[in-house]
């Protein structure tokens, strides 16, 4: 699942090394219109599902995962990249303020736009001055200056919604913090993997840690989907201009974040 800002197409490295294994993936588009609809809407698609999942969610993506994936008992994992994984009754936004760190709220800006029913909205983006700076330093400046021009809006009621369930407190979880987060403080992810009791590899990154390491990303899906502890060679992986979301645990994967994929690995019987 991607987070704010982006499409689904920021995990297509990590998308295209899960099917090369042989992995069903799906990568949904995430509405960004706020946690109550967005969650709802990734919980329609992993209904849709057959066999186990694996549910991967980045940045925003990683709360809307911790609530779509809330009673649906197809869903054996959960991996969280440089995500926010909020407990019930908590606001990103408030979560966010725990720890120092994140240059985003600065970088925001608002841009209202009406709803069908004459109300007015607020959405965000990030200024395209300081979107690799923020979001992608690692990146090379002619994919990020794409990007920033290319943006998903989020709805500002994203950060003030409180979340009503935590599916990682019945879910085992995985988590990958990246330590030059300037989106998510890494002190923030850091203290959200060690409350969930997440297996927890930290790599030295930007927040689009999927997009300059997916092949470190794709070995913590693998892991979550094996159901073992991540590997220190993790954080060793080197930079690359692609990314993708997802993964699925013994028979399907979700990728989710600032994107959402759900995959399945194929049987001997053939592809489920």
């Amino acid at each position: 699942m991607h987070g704010a800002f982006v499409d689904a197409s920021s995990w297509n490295a990590v998308v295209g090394r899960l099917q090369a294994d042989g992995y069903r993936v799906i990568a949904p588009a995430n509405p960004l219109r706020g946690l109550p609809t967005d969650s709802a809407y990734i919980a329609s698609v992993l209904r849709s599902v057959k066999g186990p999942i694996v549910l991967v969610g980045q940045s925003y993506g990683g709360a809307v995962i911790s609530e779509a994936a809330t009673g649906n008992s197809n869903v054996k994992a959960l991996v969280y990249v440089s995500a926010f994984m909020p407990d019930k009754g908590e606001a990103l936004g408030q979560l966010a303020a725990k720890f120092p760190g994140s240059e985003l709220n600065p970088a925001l800006v608002q841009v209202p736009f009406k709803n069908a029913d004459g109300s007015t909205g607020t959405d965000l983006y990030v200024a395209p001055d300081k979107f690799r700076a923020v979001a992608a330093a690692d990146l090379p400046e002619t994919a990020t200056s794409v990007a920033a021009a290319a943006q998903r809006p989020i709805s500002a009621t994203a950060f003030t919604d409180k979340a009503t369930s935590a599916a990682w407190r019945t879910i085992p979880s995985w988590a990958a913090v990246a330590t030059n987060d300037k989106a998510i403080a890494p002190d923030l992810e850091r203290f959200e993997a060690k409350r969930a009791g997440s297996h927890t590899v930290e790599i030295d990154s930007s927040h689009s840690v999927m997009i300059s390491h997916p092949d470190a990303i794709t070995d913590l899906i693998r892991d979550a989907a094996r159901g073992q502890s991540p590997t220190p060679a993790l954080a060793e992986t080197g930079l690359t201009s692609l990314g993708v979301a997802g993964a699925a645990a013994a028979g399907g994967m979700l990728i989710a974040g600032a994107g959402l994929v759900v995959v399945s690995r194929k049987r001997s019987t053939g592809a489920r």
